[in-house]
Order: C-alpha cells, then sequence, then structure tokens
C-alpha cells in the first residue's frame, strides 16, 4: 500500500505516519523497483496499536518500550491511571475551588484574589499543579527570538558555504579577503547567538518576568 491509502484505512495523516517512522516506531519496507515505501496490513495494524495509545496519552518513549518488550501494556496502562487518577484529583480540587468561588457569589470587583492563591500555594505544596500562566507566556515569547537566531545562523553558515564553494572554483580569488569575509560572518553568528542568549535571560529573568508577575 501506498502511504495515502494507509492514511485513509488508519485515519492519520501522512505527517503523522512518517513522524512515527522517524521515530522508529514503524518500518515499511522499500519497493525494489521505484524506492518508495510500499506499506503492508502489519504496518497498519501497528499504526492502528499507535493511534490508540497516542489516543490514550501514552508518551512515544513508552510506546517503544512496549514493541521492544522492556514493558508489558498491562504495567504501562497501569502506570497511566495512576497518572490520569492524580490529573483527576488535581481536576477535582480545581472544580471545587471554582464551586467555593460560586457560592461565594463572587464578583471581579470584590473577588478575595489573595486568600484564594494563598489557598493555591498551600494544595501546591501537597503535590497538586496548577496551571503557571507566567511560564507558558514566557515559553511563548522565547519562540519568535529563535526563531529569527535559528534562521540568520542558517543564512550565515549558507553564505560562508557559498564563499568557500566560490572561493575553490576560482583560484585567481584572493584568500585574504575570502578569510575577512568568512570571519566577518562568523562574528555575526556569534554575535546572533549572544544577542540571543540575552534576550531569553530578559524573557525568563529579566524586566518582562518582572512586568508578569502577580
Amino acid at each position: 500500500m501506498k502511504i495515502n491509502q494507509v492514511e485513509e484505512l488508519v485515519g492519520i495523516t501522512k505527517k503523522n505516519i512518517r513522524f512515527y517512522e522517524e521515530q522508529g516506531l514503524i518500518s515499511p519496507k522499500r519497493n525494489l523497483e521505484n524506492g518508495y515505501r510500499d506499506y503492508s496490513l502489519e504496518d497498519v495494524d501497528l499504526l492502528n496499536k499507535i493511534k490508540l495509545l497516542r489516543r490514550l496519552e501514552v508518551p512515544i518513549e513508552e510506546i517503544k518500550r512496549l514493541e521492544t518488550g522492556e514493558s508489558s501494556v498491562a504495567d504501562c496502562l497501569d502506570r497511566h491511571i495512576s497518572h490520569f487518577t492524580h490529573r483527576q484529583q488535581e481536576l477535582d480540587v480545581m472544580k471545587e475551588m471554582c464551586r467555593e468561588m460560586i457560592e461565594a457569589d463572587v464578583h471581579f470587583d470584590n473577588l478575595q484574589a489573595e486568600s484564594y492563591l494563598e489557598e493555591m500555594k498551600k494544595l501546591e505544596k501537597g503535590g497538586i499543579r496548577f496551571m503557571d500562566v507566567n511560564k507558558t507566556d514566557i515559553n511563548k515569547s522565547k519562540r519568535g527570538p529563535i526563531i529569527a537566531a535559528v534562521v540568520s545562523i542558517v543564512f550565515f553558515l549558507a553564505m560562508i558555504i557559498f564563499i568557500c564553494l566560490t572561493a575553490m572554483s576560482d583560484p585567481d580569488t584572493p584568500i585574504g579577503f575570502i578569510a575577512i569575509i568568512v570571519v566577518l560572518f562568523g562574528a555575526m553568528i556569534v554575535g546572533t547567538v549572544i544577542a540571543l542568549k540575552q534576550r531569553l535571560k530578559e524573557i525568563e529573568g529579566g524586566e518582562i518576568y518582572e512586568a508578569r508577575k502577580y
């Protein structure tokens, strides 16, 4: 079968199928005539198993251990039940806090947030986790600078490679000039990395973090 047929049979995208291949969860054979992947019914069955486990939120690494026999389905699901039970306890606590606020007939203008935040701190010491809004916002803020830095570094590296290849094809190119250009682009890469580190530091613990404190 071709990947389009597998996509229809299993109900997951080609991108997901290829991702599972990259992770080593499935290894379809190659057609000797054209080199294309040739999926079998066994591959479809395996993808269905992966789909089921992923929908139960079983991590990729755990599925790998199941495939290799390092872990059993029973042990895996038993650990998962414990995880769900703990999460349910956390959700129950948050639901109860919401009910308390409703019963107290609180309004936004008279909401005593300090007392509830103090109660949250006590519950967190007991193992209950609440959403860390600040951490979520910080992670989102990091994406832009990281993407910009990666794009810049890739561009600078491409220019260095291009210059070196040009110099190799043209023996008359002054070596000193090439060296200066390479050093300049190398300095730009170093500067980009330093700027990225500084930016991430600001996001994690600088002015941006201070402005987000509650």
